[in-house]
C-alpha cells in the first residue's frame, strides 16, 4: 500500500474508534470537542511512576549478559484503572545523568525506591494528564543501563528500539537491572512517538530508519542523519576528536571500565585522514529512508554550526523521495530547541502534532503548510511545501572582475583564473567583510544589487577546479547575502537566544518537577552581511568521497562541495555573493600544507536552488552595473579599514551533539 493511503487510512480508523470511544463517556458536544485536542483531564500527581530494565539481545560490553536499558516511564492512572490503553512519547538519551536536558540543563532524579521523581523537559508534565505514557530510557552505557554507547552505531539504535519493541510485546523487560522477574507493557497500545534534539534526535532518525513496527512518528531537533557528517565534510575533519571523545564524554564511570574494546574500535576505525570506513555505514541513516514508516516533524536551525545543515537536507530530501509523511521548521538559530526560540506556537504545535498521529485526531495539522521558516527574529513565514513548488537549481558561473579577486557572478560561462592562498587564521566572517577589496587568501565573486528579492530553497552545490601548489588542501565555499539586516546572534552563546529570569508554566507540576521553565527572548545582532550557505571538502578526495589520496602539485582536480541545506530572501537592493578559500577557522581543520590555489573560472560553477529558477535569478540580477562576464565593478561602498560587520567569531558554538 502506498505510504500516503497507508496514513489516511490508518488515521481514518483511528480518529473513528477514537470518537467511538470518547462518545461512550461524554455528551455529543463533549466528544466533537475530544476529537479535535486531547485536554488534561488525568491526575499528574497521581501518575504512575516506573522502571523496566529491557534486554536489548546485544552483549556490547562483553560480559556474558545481554544488555539491560533502563526506561523510566510516567504514565496516567486512570486509564489503567479503567482498562484503557495509551499512546507513548519517548525521548531516549544519553544525557540523563551526565549532562543533563534543555536550557537549564536537566538532569533525572529518582526516590528511594529508584522510580523517577524528575523527568527532564516538559514533556511529562504537559503530555501524561492529557493521556500519553512518556518514557525516558537511558542509552546502553549511560545512566543506569548496561553496555556500551557506541555513538549512533547498532547499541545506541538498540536501546530504543528494543523498548519500542517491548511497548509492542516484542521483547523482554525486567522489574529490576539484574533480577528475573519481568513484566510486560499491557497499559499501552504500542503507539510509539520518539522526540529529541541532538544526540536524541539522531537516534529517533536511527531508529525510524530501522523500520520498527510501532513507531508511528519521530520529531527530530537538530539530529545527526549521517555520523560521518557530523565528523567531516568531504573528507575535511570538523572537529579536533572523533567519536570515542564523545563516548568517554558520556559514559557512565562503570561502563567506562567494560568498555575499552568499544573505546578502540571507535577510534581506529574513524581515522582522522577523512576515510569511510564501515563504521560510518553503519551511523548512516540515509540510506536507509526506504525503510521509515513513521511520520517526520523536523527542526532543525538554519545556522547550526554544532549539527551542520546539511545532516537535515539531505535526509529530507531521501524522505521526500520515498514518500514519507513530513513537517518541517527552520529557524534562524543555532544549536536551539524550539521551546526556547518559539515556545508557545512550539507546544500548541507539537501536541496537535501527536494528537493526530498518536491519537488519530483529524485536527488539520496534517492540512496545513509543510513548512514554517524564521525570516527574522520572531518573524515566520511558511511553505505549503518544502522546498516550494517552482524551485530550479541554476547554474552560476563566476567571472573575474577589474580587480583580481574581486569578481562578478552571473549565468554565462566565462574564462579566466582566480588565485588564493590558504590563511588558516581567518574565517568566512574575514572573507565575507573585505568582499570588496582584494585579499590574498580568497576568491570572492559577487552580483550587482537585486533589483527584485531572490529566494534560495534547499541545498546547492558548487564545483571548483582547482590547481594547488602543495600536497594538501582543504576548500571552503560560502554563499553570502551582503546587506544590512538584523539576525539572531547564532556565534553567541544562547547561539540567538538570550535566557531570562521570569518562568512560564507548561503542563502540571510536582514537588520535585515543576512544569516552569525559564523564559527566553531573540539575541540579535545588526550585520553588513550574514553567510547563508556553508559547504567544505578535503581536495583530496576529488575522486572519491570515501578515500582521498595526496595531490600532485600543478595538477589541477575538480571537485565539488556540498553546501548546506537552508532557506533564505536575499532582499533588493542586496547582493549575492560566492566566496571560495581555503581553511575556515573553526569550522574545519587546517591540511597538512599551506597551499596557495588557482581556480580555473571555466570549469567552476555554483547550483543554487533558486524558487523561480534561473528567470528568477536573471529578473532579480536585470539593469546590473556589472551583471555580465568581466564587467567593471564600480567602487566598493566600504574599504578595507571599515569594512562591514558579521556575527561574531563562532568559535565558541558548543559542539557536543
Amino acid at each position: 500500500m502506498p505510504k500516503r493511503t497507508r496514513f489516511m487510512t490508518w488515521r481514518t480508523l483511528a480518529t473513528l474508534a477514537v470518537a467511538a470511544l470518547m462518545a461512550a463517556f461524554l455528551t455529543p458536544a463533549a466528544a466533537r470537542a475530544a476529537v479535535r485536542e486531547s485536554q488534561p483531564v488525568y491526575s499528574y500527581a497521581d501518575a504512575i511512576r516506573e522502571a523496566v530494565w529491557v534486554d536489548t539481545g546485544l552483549d556490547s560490553d562483553g560480559d556474558g549478559r545481554t544488555d539491560r536499558v533502563a526506561a523510566d516511564i510516567v504514565r496516567p492512572a486512570e486509564p489503567a484503572r479503567e482498562g484503557r490503553q495509551v499512546p507513548v512519547i519517548m525521548d531516549a538519551s544519553p544525557y540523563y545523568s551526565c549532562c543533563g536536558r534543555g536550557n537549564e540543563s536537566q538532569l533525572k532524579t529518582y526516590d528511594a525506591a529508584g522510580h523517577v521523581v524528575q523527568m527532564p523537559l516538559f514533556y511529562d508534565n504537559y503530555f501524561v494528564p492529557r493521556g500519553y505514557a512518556f518514557v525516558g530510557v537511558d542509552l546502553a552505557g549511560t545512566n543506569r543501563s548496561d553496555g556500551c554507547v557506541d555513538v549512533g552505531g547498532r547499541s545506541d539504535i538498540q536501546s530504543a528500539k528494543a523498548v519500542i519493541d517491548w511497548l509492542n510485546g516484542r521483547a523482554r523487560a525486567y522489574t529490576t537491572r539484574t533480577g528475573t522477574t519481568t513484566v510486560k507493557a499491557g497499559w499501552t497500545n504500542g503507539r510509539t512517538g520518539m522526540i529529541g534534539k541532538s544526540w536524541d534526535g539522531t537516534i529517533a532518525n536511527g531508529v525510524a530508519a530501522t523500520g520498527v513496527k510501532g513507531l508511528k512518528t519521530i520529531v527530530p531537533i537538530s539530529a545527526i542523519s549521517s555520523w560521518y557528517d557530523y565528523y567531516f565534510a568531504q573528507g575535511a575533519p570538523l572537529y579536533d576528536s572523533g567519536p570515542d571523545w564523545l563516548s568517554d564524554y558520556v559514559d557512565s564511570p562503570d561502563a567506562r571500565t567494560r568498555c575499552a574494546a568499544v573505546q578502540q574500535k571507535l577510534v581506529d576505525q574513524a581515522p582522522r585522514t577523512g576515510d569511510w570506513t564501515g563504521l560510518w555505514t553503519e551511523r548512516d541513516y540515509v540510506k536507509d529512508a526506504g525503510r521509515v514508516r513513521a511520520s517526520v516533524f523536523l527542526v532543525h536551525g538554519m545556522q547550526d554550526l554544532n549539527v551542520r545543515t546539511k545532516n537535515f537536507g539531505q535526509w529530507w530530501d531521501a524522505l521526500a523521495r520515498n514518500g514519507v509523511e513530513r513537517k518541517i521548521w527552520l529557524s534562524q538559530t543555532g544549536h536551539v530547541d524550539p521551546f526556547d526560540f518559539r515556545r508557545a506556537a512550539w507546544v500548541d504545535t507539537l501536541h496537535r502534532w501527536f494528537d493526530h498521529e498518536l491519537l488519530g485526531y483529524d485536527n488539520g495539522i496534517d492540512r496545513e503548510p509543510m513548512a514554517d521558516i524564521e525570516r527574522h527574529p520572531d518573524q515566520w513565514a511558511t511553505s505549503t511545501v518544502w522546498p516550494p513548488h517552482g524551485t530550479e537549481a541554476t547554474t552560476l558561473r563566476p567571472a573575474t572582475g577589474a580587480t583580481a579577486g574581486v569578481g562578478t557572478l552571473g549565468l554565462k560561462r566565462a574564462a579566466g583564473t582566480e588565485t588564493f592562498t590558504d590563511d588558516p587564521r581567518l574565517d568566512e566572517s574575514d572573507w565575507a567583510a573585505r568582499i570588496d577589496t582584494a585579499t590574498p587568501e580568497k576568491a570572492g565573486f559577487v552580483t550587482g544589487p537585486l533589483t527584485a528579492d531572490l529566494r534560495l530553497s534547499g541545498s546547492s552545490k558548487v564545483t571548483v577546479a582547482a590547481t594547488p601548489t602543495t600536497t594538501s588542501a582543504h576548500l571552503t565555499a560560502v554563499l553570502v547575502d551582503l546587506g544590512p539586516d538584523t539576525v539572531r546572534d547564532y556565534a553567541a552563546s544562547g547561539e540567538g537566544i538570550t535566557t531570562l529570569t521570569d518562568r512560564t508554566c507548561w503542563g502540571a507540576s510536582s514537588a520535585g518537577d515543576s512544569a516552569c521553565f525559564k523564559e527566553t527572548r531573540a539575541k540579535t545582532a545588526d550585520v553588513g552581511f550574514t553567510v547563508l550557505s556553508r559547504g567544505w571538502a578535503d581536495l583530496g578526495h576529488y575522486a572519491s568521497a570515501r578515500h582521498g589520496v595526496p595531490l600532485t602539485p600543478g595538477r589541477t582536480y575538480t571537485i565539488t562541495l556540498d553546501l548546506a541545506a537552508t532557506d533564505h530572501v536575499v532582499p533588493a537592493g542586496h547582493r549575492l555573493a560566492l566566496i571560495v578559500a581555503g581553511t575556515d577557522r573553526d569550522l574545519i581543520d587546517p591540511p597538512a600544507t599551506t597551499p596557495t590555489l588557482a581556480l580555473d573560472l571555466s570549469r567552476t560553477s555554483a547550483r543554487v536552488p533558486f524558487v523561480g529558477g534561473a528567470a528568477a535569478f536573471a529578473e532579480a540580477t536585470a539593469g546590473s552595473a556589472y551583471s555580465a562576464p568581466g564587467s567593471a565593478r564600480p567602487a566598493p561602498r566600504t574599504t578595507a579599514a571599515t569594512p562591514p560587520a558579521g556575527v561574531r567569531d563562532p568559535s565558541t558554538v558548543h559542539r557536543i551533539p
